[in-house]
């Protein structure tokens, strides 16, 4: 939808071309809806293979990978392992850090543009129930600092002069204070109502199941009911972008990392800040009046089932830190389940097709969807139009795994 409000804006006539029914909510909706400059670490870094591992075992761990044989899925482990190293971290940072950085500042114009989406630039709070958390914390805000990014490490005091209303059982936390949150899906909502207000239109229930081409051109893509010529393409369509992509012989490994959020209407305690739960990996994000609780990343293919061990795993460990909530907080309600697209060195992929004269690639953001949404959408606006990128893309060709 980014990608669509940019182009639209540009005087393109969009078409955007959506398998799910209008009423369904997908990745882009119920996530935590978090703006995070803080992420500059790459998914594949140094000890995350040793961590993945140790976490597959436990159904209730942050992290699980569902046993099975599947060639994707060795192919995106091999193409992971091969880049958890520091080398690909410390070419990495400065490009997230800049499109982090990027967005934000979009976020504050689309503001303007689009309407209130519940945007709240106050920060975010990592807070950690354990000191050795709190160290590798302090690490990662060292790094933060050095590129240019505004973190402080506090102790559980000075947090409690921050959240004076919320009750905590923390050694301390690191406060990375270019964060943001907003409300996903009301910033969905604005995206579509004034995509179409620019002329342009969204067709659901319009699965793709092919491409027409000649000559290193798409001519036009074919669905189930109909063929929609066009000038231009743009797959950006999360975890079903690697079918799409194969079906024109490209290789865009990614795996769905299944997350899930639960929403308390009415919380004990409301804090003012969005925040982690660090070594528990659930994010807290206050929307309005309600909190919301997500997390958990789990391999279990393109399967949007609900695992009752998954949602324990982020229910148990919330008392942990906030001991006035308790799991009896959350009966009764029905989880919200996303697929984030997972790329397996942790970057987007984002470019030009290199076989492809008039496609572009916008896929792979795994977490950081939300928070790389707007300059994803201007940077495909830019490429579309034949622009410079406001950002070198080198790292990010869609093609880069073969």
């Amino acid at each position: 939808m980014s990608a669509a409000y940019d182009a639209a804006r540009r005087g393109y006539h969009v078409t955007v071309l959506d398998a799910s029914p209008a009423d369904r909510e997908g990745c882009s909706f119920g996530n935590a809806g978090m703006i995070v400059p803080s992420h500059v670490v790459p998914l594949a870094a140094p000890g995350a293979v040793a961590l993945g591992l140790k976490w597959m075992w436990n159904p209730e761990s942050p992290f699980y990978i569902k046993p099975r044989l599947s060639t994707e899925l060795l192919r995106w482990g091999w193409h992971f392992w091969r880049n958890a190293s520091q080398k690909h971290v410390d070419r990495s940072a400065p490009i997230l850090r800049d499109l982090h950085m990027s967005s934000r500042s979009l976020y504050e114009s689309w503001r303007e543009s689009l309407g209130d989406f519940g945007l709240t630039q106050r920060g975010l709070i990592m807070f950690c129930a354990t000191q050795h958390a709190l160290d590798e914390e302090a690490h990662g805000a060292e790094l933060a600092r050095r590129l240019g990014l505004e973190a402080d490490v506090l102790t559980a005091a000075q947090l409690r002069d921050l959240e004076p209303d919320l009750t905590m059982n923390v050694v301390g936390g690191v406060l990375h204070r270019q964060d943001c949150h907003l409300n996903p899906n009301e910033l969905m909502r604005l995206l579509r109502q004034r995509m179409v207000e620019l002329g342009g239109e969204l067709r659901h229930r319009s699965t793709v199941k092919e491409f027409r081409s000649q000559g290193g051109r798409i001519l036009a893509a074919v669905t189930d009911t109909d063929v929609i010529e066009a000038d231009q393409f743009v797959i950006a369509g999360g975890v079903w972008s690697s079918p799409l992509a194969r079906s024109l012989r490209l290789k865009i490994p990614m795996q769905a990392g299944k997350g899930y959020s639960l929403t308390l209407e009415h919380p004990r305690e409301l804090p003012r800040y969005c925040s982690i739960l660090t070594e528990a990996r659930v994010a807290v994000t206050p929307i309005g009046s309600r909190l919301r609780f997500g997390g958990t990343m789990a391999l279990t293919g393109r399967d949007e089932s609900i695992l009752p061990p998954r949602i324990r795993g982020i229910l148990n460990s919330i008392p942990r830190y906030f001991p006035r909530f308790s799991t009896e907080d959350f009966a009764g309600i029905q989880p919200w389940v996303g697929l984030r697209p997972v790329a397996p060195d942790g970057l987007p992929y984002l470019g030009r097709s290199r076989d492809w004269r008039n496609l572009v690639i916008a896929t792979g953001h795994a977490m950081m969807g939300v928070s790389l949404a707007p300059i994803t959408g201007r940077i495909v606006g830019q490429l579309l139009a034949g622009e410079p990128t406001d950002i070198d893309l080198k790292l990010l060709r869609p093609e880069r795994f073969g």
